[in-house]
């Protein structure tokens, strides 16, 4: 298995079955994790340049 990248924590999250089948779909079993690291970073810049937009507009 080996040593686990640095900068690195394991959290446990819950999908629905059909989520994970349309992932593996796409990306197969072994892009998953990669795959929702990728969406998560993805979200938080959408949502983080959302923030900014908000800020000057005050």
């Amino acid at each position: 298995m080996g040593r686990p990248p640095l900068h690195m924590d394991a959290t446990t999250v819950r999908f629905p079955k059909e989520t994970l089948d349309k992932i593996d779909a796409l990306v197969g079993e072994k892009g998953r994790a990669k795959f929702i690291r990728e969406a998560v970073e993805a979200r938080l810049l959408y949502m983080e340049r959302l923030q900014d937009l908000d800020r000057g507009r005050s």
